[in-house]
């Protein structure tokens, strides 16, 4: 048990724990004298327990050391203090203990009987005699019984406790105060951490900077030490043999008091009312600035706990937890504890246990306890697990705070759902949180999957006015949409930017543009931009060279299609898949049969299959050249492959099958279309029912 003793005083007397020493000081009675062969009784020698070195000295060849005593080494004053908060913390713990096995009492009477008890304990201590409390063999007085004074000493123990959490407490303060954590804390109101969870976040940071400052205290303790070790190693401290054994002195929990204590409980009459209002105001402010400990686990408690831990996802659980719940009567701490222990263990079974502890009274759920399974369930892409979460958390009542709103804005824009990703955002407008940059990313990434680049460069520029740089990948991800929906002007806009930024164009950067007009139909500015990029010293690949050719193809400009390609091949150039497959589409537009099969036997060449694309523009050429035989081979392929035909595709199939007779063919692949969601034109709809009456009909595929 530690003593009420200064710290700085209580390292001293521990180097010198079973040396003797002289007393030259009449008014100190020290211990019984130990008689060794070397030294007479009467000399006074005693174990060393809370004495100082005064000095050494050397008589007849042995050394003696000259001490004060370590009460003569602190002050009065610190020495009250530290009586008079035990004193106080004794008095309010007895008075409860009073009132509990005393309830028929009235007031006076505890109070007298509180007086009564506090005096002997004062008695005790000024006899020095307290400590036979430790040994607990015997009463030291026969004023209480045996069970009174094994509380008094419980009481002495939890007060002593408590001391000692005290002065973490307020060393605590010291270092929440610290610039370090104030800085921490501030950047975490910053992103948006506020309330308990930065309350916890900002403990957590000022005990790991006290933890630190205790560690390196530590290794100067030991350093000076080591110090004190190596230079007292020449000396014989003492008048013993250092061969003689000496027994270590028996350390007590209350300082030795010779005379009378001067104490006061704070000034404060025992029987005041105010005295335990205060005590318990005190109490319950300590519980919210110090964590409280989980319960210690043990006995049938302790088998059940390593049940849990070590259960698998299938099993059934449930009984398990309400077995601990029943044995344990567990508080917030000691779920926490438990689901800690858990997480390390078994982290799969840690999320459904989790989720399951959300629903327990003892556990005293509150949103962030939500917000960190939503997320954990995010991170690893459960999108429905999270859903079911959040569900729980709208049936409680719980409304997202600004956390969780996060997590979902970054959830919801990660799995593909605008709708509930803008809902989550539009939350975080409204309750005053300003997006930042990985809001912002989400958000138009969100806007781009779902094919809204517009919406999307809205909020790039809402983070420009706001001093925020978007990223590059940001810019790339706009501009690929925008080339992707053939939107040449949303495409060049976003390019521009980008160079304003700081951003130089890129090879990735120019192919899009590139495709980017070619598919608004505009080679002019596509052949501009594919020049700048060679400009740039970069080398056209297959793939940009095939949106220029695709380019050229809108306009049906043939002549320098092939004067492209032929110039590209002077500089080393080679056409792969994509190339071809776009002259493939184009030659067999114009029906020219047999250029369009030499150019499908050169992507075979190559080793690869013909692009899926290739076999729709194949069915367009054979079905509008009456080549009844091939155009049910690459019909029979398209039907195989049907789930990747979009709208536009079916359409231009129908068409082709119509205008080259092929109208049972037509129908079904209407009836197809029309199965995947897509709604067939008011003019394709006409033209099949006229098909029907004036076109010639042909066996459907089989």
């Amino acid at each position: 048990m530690k003593q009420l003793m200064s710290k700085r005083t209580m390292e001293k007397l521990s180097k010198l724990k079973g040396t003797q020493i002289i007393c030259q000081y009449p008014h100190f009675h020290p211990r019984p004298p130990i008689a060794t062969s070397s030294v007479p009784p009467k000399c006074g020698f005693f174990p060393i327990h809370n004495a100082a070195i005064r000095k050494i000295e050397c008589w007849g060849g042995k050394r003696f050391i000259h001490t004060d005593t370590a009460e003569e080494m602190i002050s009065e004053s610190e020495d009250d203090a530290t009586m008079n908060e035990f004193l106080s913390r004794f008095t309010w713990i007895m008075r409860g203990k009073l009132m509990e096995v005393y309830p028929d009492f009235e007031k006076k009477t505890i109070d007298g009987m509180l007086l009564f008890i506090v005096g002997k304990v004062v008695s005790e201590l000024e006899k020095g005699g307290f400590d036979q409390i430790v040994g607990g063999s015997s009463s030291p007085s026969g004023d209480f019984s045996e069970d009174l004074w094994k509380t008094v000493w419980e009481v002495s123990n939890v007060v002593l406790e408590d001391m000692e959490k005290a002065k973490r407490k307020e060393k605590m303060k010291n270092f929440l105060q610290d610039e370090q954590v104030k800085e921490m804390c501030r950047f975490a109101g910053e992103v948006g951490i506020r309330g308990d969870m930065l309350r916890e976040y900002r403990f957590k940071w000022a005990r790991e900077k006290m933890e630190e400052s205790e560690f390196y205290q530590s290794l100067e303790r030991f350093k000076e030490e080591e110090q004190k070790a190596q230079q007292g190693s020449s000396y014989c401290i003492g008048a013993v043999e250092q061969d003689s054994p000496v027994e270590d002195p028996k350390l007590v929990a209350l300082p030795k008091r010779h005379g009378k204590i001067n104490y006061k409980i704070y000034g404060l009459d025992l029987s005041d009312s105010k005295w335990s209002q205060v005590a318990d105001k005190i109490h319950e402010a300590e519980k919210i600035i110090w964590p409280q400990e989980p319960k210690q686990i043990d006995g049938k408690c302790k088998i059940v706990t390593e049940k849990i831990l070590s259960s698998q996802e299938e099993d059934d659980y449930s009984p398990l937890i309400a077995e601990w719940v029943q044995l344990l009567q567990p508080s917030r701490v000691d779920w926490i504890n438990l689901l800690d222990r858990l997480k390390n263990r078994n982290p799969s079974l840690y999320l459904k246990i989790a989720e399951h502890v959300l629903g327990e009274e003892s556990f005293q759920t509150n949103i962030r306890d939500y917000s960190k399974l939503i997320d954990a369930h995010a991170r690893d892409n459960r999108l429905e697990d999270a859903k079911r979460i959040i569900k729980k958390m709208s049936e409680n009542g719980i409304v997202p705070d600004i956390l969780t709103s996060t997590t979902m804005v970054h959830m919801y824009s990660k799995a593909g759902d605008l709708d509930r990703a803008k809902s989550a955002f539009e939350s975080l407008r409204t309750q005053g949180f300003l997006p930042d940059m990985g809001i912002y990313n989400s958000m138009i990434l969100a806007y781009v999957n779902a094919g809204d680049p517009k919406k999307g460069e809205s909020l790039m520029k809402e983070m420009e006015l706001r001093n925020i740089k978007p990223s590059r990948e940001i810019y790339m991800a706009l501009l690929r949409s925008f080339s992707q929906h053939g939107d040449a002007n949303g495409a060049q806009r976003i390019a521009t930017t980008m160079q304003f930024s700081g951003f130089q164009p890129t090879f990735e950067s120019c192919t899009l543009l590139v495709e980017a007009f070619g598919k608004a139909g505009d080679p002019d500015q596509a052949r501009q931009n594919f020049d700048y990029m060679i400009k740039l010293g970069h080398k056209p690949d297959d793939r940009c060279t095939a949106s220029m050719i695709a380019a050229y193809e809108k306009k049906n400009l043939l002549d320098k299609a092939l004067n492209l390609l032929m110039d590209l091949e002077k500089d080393g150039f080679e056409p792969g898949v994509a190339t071809y497959s776009v002259l493939v589409d184009w030659l067999g537009k114009m029906q020219l049969i047999d250029e369009a099969e030499q150019v499908l036997d050169k992507i075979a060449e190559q080793g690869e299959a013909p692009p899926f694309k290739v076999h729709i523009s194949l069915c367009d050429m054979y079905a509008r050249a009456n080549v009844e035989k091939k155009t049910l081979q690459s019909l029979g392929v398209l039907e195989a492959k049907q789930k990747q035909l979009g709208p536009e595709d079916f359409e231009r199939i129908i068409w082709s099958l119509i205008a080259g007779g092929f109208v049972q063919d037509a129908q079904k692949f209407q009836g197809l279309m029309e199965a995947r969601g897509f709604t067939v034109s008011e003019q394709l709809q006409v033209t099949l029912m006229a098909s029907q009456t004036f076109l010639r009909r042909r066996p459907s595929v089989r």
